[in-house]
């Protein structure tokens, strides 16, 4: 049911962090894969053909934030692929950020965050929609968290930007549903990716209470992730549409 051979799907922030395991997945589904990240994602591409030779991939560097250079990348996808049928809008600023009260946060900061968790999301759908719609369909997949449920005490920037990413998905499945396209949210809890790990000050200050909070007791890891995802990008999910599954161990009971 999760075989997508001859599919093209796009992962924005697919150089890094969870967007990695993303295309991994994607990849040995059948997919051929475009990234799109700020980093370089040829590393990226030169490790997944060590075990999939035949997998084709493209990598752009691409700032999601910004209007021109998400045309571009849309454009030379299509160039390359001729269409495209899921768009993962995986790319965000969390793991780099600080926990900060709000009376301290930066209002420049505030905006990048918004930027790029928001209205990237936004100028992807905007762009790619329009090829979806020309082929017939598509699959949106937006990757909130599981703090727009449960919110994320000096973190209101990161947690406000993941809850609009729900009403997001909401309103864009009802405007997009009778083009046959299917628009949902994935919503990880905190995973162990090798973004996170990297910030020992979010693992000291957010791991401990998020494992008490959960049904099951354990950390969660990238792999976790993978099998919501490959179902809202298959056929499998072709009657489901503004939805939301959250994947956390079961922290957030929906």
């Amino acid at each position: 049911m999760n075989n997508l051979d001859g599919k093209v799907a796009i992962v924005t922030g697919g150089a890094r962090g969870l967007g990695v395991a993303y295309v991994q997945a994607l990849v040995a589904a059948g997919a051929s894969v475009a990234i799109a990240d700020v980093e370089d994602g040829q590393s990226v591409i030169r490790a997944i053909r060590e075990t999939h030779p035949a997998a084709k991939l493209t990598a752009s560097r691409t700032d999601v934030s910004d209007e021109g250079a998400v045309r571009s990348f849309v454009d030379h996808v299509t160039s390359i692929y001729g269409r495209i049928d899921v768009l993962v809008n995986n790319a965000a600023v969390f793991s780099s950020l600080d926990a900060v009260d709000t009376d301290q946060l930066d209002v420049a900061l505030w905006d990048r965050v918004m930027a790029v968790n928001i209205r990237g999301p936004f100028l992807m759908c905007k762009v790619v929609a329009p090829v979806m719609k020309r082929q017939g369909g598509g699959k949106i997949i937006n990757i909130s968290s599981g703090v727009a449920y449960k919110g994320m005490a000096r973190m209101l920037h990161y947690a406000t930007s993941k809850g609009a990413m729900l009403a997001f998905t909401r309103s864009l499945a009802r405007e997009l549903g009778a083009y046959n396209i299917n628009v949902n949210t994935l919503a990880p809890g905190l995973i162990m990716s090798d973004t996170i790990a990297a910030n020992t000050q979010h693992i000291e200050d957010f791991r401990g209470p998020v494992l008490a909070s959960r049904a099951l007791k354990r950390d969660g890891y990238p792999k976790d992730l993978l099998g919501a995802l490959l179902f809202l990008s298959s056929p499998a999910s072709d009657f489901i549409t503004g939805q939301t599954i959250v994947v956390d161990g079961g922290s957030v009971n929906t």
